[in-house]
């Protein structure tokens, strides 16, 4: 089927989408596989999980960078459908600051929010027009692109966040985009949906190494089901999962567990992933202030000593860029300390 028949304008009719209609199969996946991809070229050199594990918390220090129409609708959840017209920057998105920012913190490695509970693709997602390159968003240009560029030539390995629709989600918060929409969709037809775009971005961005899946869990589908089809597309991914109930966040579930705000116990032994936020909230929100330097290497140190990598989430503004007061705090971050301690400090 020709992508285009998938593509409709925001705001027209929209098709109701069958599970065969949008069905897709590991088999296809792999043969549409770029020629660009390392696994591609070489799929001998597929590494174990335990030695993706292993390489993942080599890394210990990343950053989260939460930015979508939530942005700019001052919310941490979007509800409903906005218009594509609401993501407006005003200008270019100097990504490359975000990865010199990144890169003077010490970090390793950094995760964008390509779709998250609005629906909204900051890629040109073939399954949706409800994207930056909507004729209605003043944008107009692949922000995943620019990240990965940004980021890669920092030295700066790249994932990005999908996040899923889990049953649990109140009928107000879409998640979907409207080609998709719950209302009218079955939780195998959104199923067969998101595992098309989580397909589409490994497959678009050859350079992305690590899938961080919200809100997705066995209510949603199976481990199994997920990391089959993930590792078919891609064979040496490396992917998380942020549990929708909070009592099983950091159970183990995929490739990595996932604690939210919280620490893993002492002697922890599951390969997992901590987020925190460095300001007060996911999204930005005006007035707010970033943690202290010091605060931020306490809770690095005790992050990594149980087993798991810190990813520390910065809020850019309306406008793309982060707050004055967070850069200085992550450039002080990485500023060597005292070399009989090197407590905090990514290696």
């Amino acid at each position: 089927m020709n992508h285009k028949t998938y593509k409709r304008s925001f705001g027209g009719v929209l098709p109701l989408l069958t599970a065969t209609a949008i069905g897709f199969t590991v088999a296809a996946s792999v043969a549409e596989q770029p020629e660009s991809s390392p696994e591609h070229q070489s799929p001998a050199a597929t590494k174990s999980v335990k030695e993706r594990q292993a390489d993942f918390l080599k890394l210990k220090f990343g950053m989260f960078i939460h930015f979508n129409l939530e942005t700019y609708k001052g919310v941490q959840w979007v509800s409903g459908y906005h218009s594509p017209s609401d993501f407006n920057p005003g200008g270019k998105i100097d990504t490359d600051a975000w990865a010199d920012a990144a890169a003077s913190a010490g970090m390793k490695y950094g995760v964008l929010t390509a779709k998250h509970v609005s629906g909204f693709c900051l890629w040109d997602s073939k399954y949706t027009t409800y994207d930056v390159m909507n004729p209605d968003c003043p944008y107009k240009q692949d922000l995943v692109a620019q990240f990965i560029k940004s980021f890669k030539s920092r030295g700066l390995k790249v994932g990005l966040y999908y996040c899923w629709r889990h049953p649990g989600f109140k009928g107000e918060f879409k998640v979907l985009p409207p080609e998709c929409d719950p209302a009218t969709h079955s939780l195998k037809e959104q199923n067969e949906f998101q595992k098309k775009q989580v397909a589409e971005l490994l497959e678009k961005y050859p350079d992305v190494f690590y899938t961080w899946n919200d809100s997705l869990d066995d209510k949603v589908m199976p481990a199994d089901e997920i990391l089959s089809y993930l590792r078919g597309v891609r064979p040496n991914i490396i992917a998380s999962a942020n549990w929708w109930d909070w009592g099983k966040k950091g159970t183990p579930y995929l490739d990595l567990a996932v604690k939210e705000m919280r620490h893993f116990p002492e002697g922890n032994t599951a390969p997992g992933e901590t987020c925190w936020c460095l300001e007060q909230g996911w999204f930005w929100k005006e007035g707010a202030s970033p943690k202290t330097a010091k605060q931020v290497v306490n809770l690095l140190t005790t992050v990594n000593s149980r087993n798991s990598n810190f990813l520390l989430n910065v809020g850019p503004n309306r406008q793309g860029k982060f707050e004055e007061a967070s850069v200085k705090v992550l450039a002080e971050i990485g500023k060597p300390r005292d070399p009989n301690s090197t407590a905090g400090r990514p290696k």
